[in-house]
């Protein structure tokens, strides 16, 4: 990462766009704008930013297409997303997570909270970069935490960032509840009592890619990475 983390804000509201320039800039980031979906594609992919702020309803493009997209692509899979949405758009939310979006903030939104977590999402990713190489296997289960890579009965398993990094942190500690709190504070590192159900829509979305037997929920605690080759 560099000195000046990058960010692309992809906004078609003018004024909110020069307002997010103006704060990210104070607060020591390089920015660079793109009003449309398919212009941020092209953006993203000619100059891989650290992060994408990522409006949801966008000429073009919707900003939930532009998400999917973005994982797809080897360049940008990994470039963490903060999706900017609407009150009353929860369905679109969900869809955006479960696509690609690491996160989401509502307009109209604190300035101070969006640095507080574009500032924990690069931190996470520094972490990632300088972590040593970790390898787990779990029977047709394959984690290679080095490579970003997942691979079930040999073929590879698409996951995005924000699910990847939930399965590492269930399997570093496999066999024990991990809560809901928790999942909050290392993954999201902000207090989201009333976003509780982002953690919910990723947990299905890696039963739905891995098999329900690997993640277990224990009911008014959390959830806890079970070995599927244990008794």
């Amino acid at each position: 990462m560099a000195d000046r983390p990058h960010i692309l804000i992809v906004e078609d509201e003018r004024d909110l766009s020069d307002l997010l320039t103006y704060n990210l800039k104070r607060a020591g980031y390089s920015t660079s704008t793109a009003s449309g979906g398919r212009t941020a594609l092209e953006t993203a992919t000619r100059h891989a930013p650290d992060l994408i702020l990522l409006d949801l309803l966008l000429p073009e493009l919707p900003g939930t297409e532009a998400a999917a997209r973005l994982r797809a692509e080897p360049a940008t899979a990994s470039i963490p997303i903060i999706m900017l949405t609407a009150k009353g758009e929860e369905n679109d939310q969900v869809i955006g997570l479960r696509l690609g979006a690491d996160d989401y903030i509502t307009k109209p939104f604190s300035m101070r909270e969006l640095l507080a977590r574009i500032h924990a999402h690069l931190r996470r990713v520094a972490s990632f970069e300088t972590s040593e190489e970790e390898i787990f296997e779990d029977g047709a289960l394959h984690v290679d935490r080095a490579r970003f890579e997942v691979r079930l009965e040999g073929e590879r398993v698409h996951l995005t960032k924000k699910e990847f990094d939930l399965l590492w942190l269930l399997i570093r500690n496999r066999g024990r509840v991990v809560t809901r709190d928790a999942i909050l504070a290392r993954l999201w590192d902000y207090d989201a009592d009333v976003e509780t159900r982002t953690v919910d829509v990723h947990i299905r979305s890696l039963r739905r890619k891995l098999g329900d037997e690997r993640i277990e929920t224990v009911v008014g605690l959390g959830y806890r990475y079970r070995d599927t080759q244990s008794p």
